[in-house]
């Protein structure tokens, strides 16, 4: 951001225009794509002046800010500018009047403010001036300015969704595509360099024979990295797996829209469906010893408290029928062996001992609403403290005009000169008031679903299939647990959430007493 101002003429002659002028041009780093780039608005308004017969004195250029907040750099300092140079400065010349509000409250504060100073709004690109006709046109555009600014996201919306239904892909091409220029006639097209990488991590796992863990590590060491050229991180591949793109289909239920693509798929159906049947558990791995069979949920995932190293699980056979087993690897002296139904019986009732209690969740929830009567505290804290520097400058105001009108202690250019200062610093201050308001939140309601959820983890487990098991179990102990023989045993580390326990300032304890309500674990 830059102010310059320019001499009096180009000669350096003493002779000035009649009629001044500041020029205030702004962008948003999105903008700058959108042909409002600062160096098109500065043409047009240097354009206009030179018509209008005005004088350029300083021109202000904002980059990066938005146009619907007044903590703008180069704003305050054109208005500092504008009441430094009361009678010299005429006119303030836009490129729209978007560039200057999008807020109709902002603009009419802004305009009221120059109006005190005897300046006028000018738009490079728009018919306002000072006749009645152009002042309808001014609050005309104003409003139309909050109404762009207000629908703007809708039209997105709605944009994105329309292309969508298209069968474009409107969002950065997932691995193994790069989005396509629009003349191609197709929004995809195959990345050379990783596509056939990712076709082969689809054709692994459906093979049954690989764990994700595998076939990330295996398509990895092949030379599969993300664009920024680092491993593909588990997460990532994760959600890979799932994406409908990979089969030619455009699926976004945040928009409502599945429907066939406008480009080439890079794996066929066939694959991609087993591949979602091995994900969900309905379809059986052919390797043995991997972890995401649906009969052993926990397979991989408890540890041996002896060596180590997860257990495994397997089918027995007895003398007339098969009986299910988890057990250790071979080599450890523990030899831990367990009955699959009675490590799961363990495990659930791990879940419902870990299971926040009522008292556990009503302390959450009194944090919770704490901090959050706390930020409305604080927004109306905040409302009444640009109130009161309101009343403050209003009372200076009043003083002035008792110093002027009655006490004569001051000359007109002395009082024209703090009147205009203090009109500038109310008129920032206003629009500082209209930005504090807090956004409604339904908290209550958000807490009273986690009331609803949080306390039945173990009946969620029982009742879910293999691959919302394993997250469940990822999500109460990121860290698994240990069976020693006899017993399960826990890392410590948990589900976040029961973090809310852990010390805190002596202002948190206070607020309610946590004896009794911790969740049990063992």
């Amino acid at each position: 951001m830059s102010t310059s101002t320019l001499p009096a003429s180009a000669n350096g002659s003493k002779l000035r225009p009649m009629v001044g002028a500041v020029t205030y041009i702004r962008v948003s780093t999105k903008e700058q794509t959108e042909n409002l780039s600062l160096s098109t608005q500065l043409k047009a308004c240097e354009e206009y002046c030179e018509r209008q017969g005005f004088e350029v004195l300083a021109r202000f250029r904002e980059e990066g800010e938005s146009a619907k907040t007044a903590d703008r750099t180069e704003l305050q300092k054109l208005l500092q500018y504008c009441r430094s140079n009361k009678g010299r400065v005429q006119f303030v010349v836009v490129f729209n009047l978007t560039r200057f509000a999008r807020e109709k409250y902002d603009h009419f504060a802004l305009r009221a403010h120059l109006k005190s100073l005897g300046i006028s709004l000018r738009s490079a690109t728009e018919p306002i001036d000072d006749t009645s006709t152009g002042k309808l046109m001014e609050g005309v555009l104003a409003a139309f300015a909050q109404f762009d600014n207000d629908v703007r996201s809708d039209r997105t919306r709605a944009g994105m969704r329309a292309a969508l239904e298209l069968g474009r892909w409107t969002f950065l091409a997932p691995l193994g595509y790069m989005n396509a220029p629009r003349a191609m006639g197709k929004s995809l097209i195959l990345d050379p360099e990783r596509a056939s990488l990712v076709r082969r991590a689809f054709q692994d796992f459906a093979t049954g024979r690989f764990t994700k863990q595998e076939v990330r590590a295996n398509i990895t060491a092949l030379g599969l990295k993300t664009r920024r050229g680092q491993p593909v991180p588990s997460q990532t591949f994760d959600a890979m797996l799932r994406n409908q793109v990979y089969i030619g289909r455009v699926d976004v239920p945040d928009y409502g829209v599945s429907t066939r693509g406008d480009f080439e798929p890079l794996v066929s159906e066939k694959v991609f469906y087993r591949v979602q049947a091995i994900l969900d558990g309905r379809l059986e791995m052919t390797a043995p010893r991997q972890r995401n069979d649906p009969d052993f949920p926990l397979r991989g995932y408890v540890r041996c408290e002896s060596c180590g190293k997860p257990l495994t699980a397997s089918w027995s056979k007895g003398r007339s029928d098969y009986y299910a087993y988890y057990h250790c690897r071979p080599g450890c002296h523990a030899a831990s062996n367990i009955a699959k139904t009675k490590l799961e019986e363990m495990f659930v009732d791990e879940l419902t001992r870990l299971q926040p209690t009522p008292g556990f969740m009503r302390l959450v929830k009194d944090r919770v609403l704490h901090a959050w009567r706390e930020m409305k505290a604080d927004a109306k804290q905040r409302v009444v403290e640009v109130e009161r520097k309101q009343k403050a400058i209003h009372e200076k105001l009043d003083r002035l005009d008792e110093a002027f009108l009655y006490e004569r202690t001051i000359d007109i250019e002395r009082y024209d000169r703090q009147r205009d200062k203090l009109r500038e610093e109310l008129t920032l201050v206003q629009m500082d008031r209209h930005a504090t308001e807090l956004e409604e939140m339904d908290v209550e309601g958000i807490l009273a679903f986690a009331e609803r959820v949080l306390p039945s983890a173990s009946n969620l487990w029982v009742q879910s299939s293999l691959n919302q098991k394993q997250r469940l179990q990822q999500l109460f102990f990121p860290e698994g647990v240990r069976f020693d023989g006899k017993r399960l045993v826990g890392t410590g580390l948990t589900l976040p959430v029961f973090n809310y326990l852990a010390p805190a300032e002596d202002s948190e304890v206070r607020m309610v007493d946590q004896t009794g309500v911790e969740p049990v674990t063992s």
